[in-house]
């Protein structure tokens, strides 16, 4: 094999070079977006107006660009890490977190009409409201989490 094809196939075959590293400056505006978002989420367990889990995705996505370990955290989170991996992983949202955001959507229309805002706003609030329940409630389930009994499966021997 001529020696020119021969690195240009051992080029080809081995593992990409590493992408150069982020300027010091681009990190660090990451890191300060993604503690935002972090923050906003926290004030959306709170505030029915606020989303949490759009936040934690941002959050996540800022994170994984300059921190590993600050996207570690979030990740393995006791409360958000399982919203975000199970968005991460399959695409899906958890009916109960469903529940809750199709009851908190809702509630707000009525809710804007007895605080007497203008009936244009409460109904441009209850279109948009109703898009993001359809888009929310047709996104798959996740996976279910398998039973004690099923996980053992009857031709493992015993351990």
């Amino acid at each position: 094999m001529d020696p020119a094809l021969a690195r240009l196939v051992a080029y080809k075959m081995s593992e990409p070079p590493a992408p150069p590293p982020r300027p010091v400056l681009f990190r660090g505006l990451w890191i300060a977006f993604g503690l935002v978002c972090v923050g906003l989420a926290i004030v959306g367990v709170a505030l029915p107006l606020v989303p949490t889990t759009p936040f934690l995705l941002l959050a996540a996505f800022a994170f994984a660009r300059s921190s590993p370990r600050l996207h570690a955290w979030l990740i393995g989170h006791k409360r958000f890490g399982p919203l975000i991996q199970n968005w991460r992983d399959h695409g899906a949202i958890s009916p109960r977190t469903k529940a809750l955001s199709v009851a908190m959507m809702s509630v707000m229309p009525p809710l804007s009409l007895a605080f007497s805002a203008p009936v244009w706003t409460v109904v441009l609030q209850a279109v948009i409201l109703a898009g993001s329940a359809t888009f929310i409630l047709t996104r798959p389930n996740g996976p279910k989490p398998l039973a004690v009994e099923e996980s053992i499966r009857p031709d493992d021997p015993p351990a």
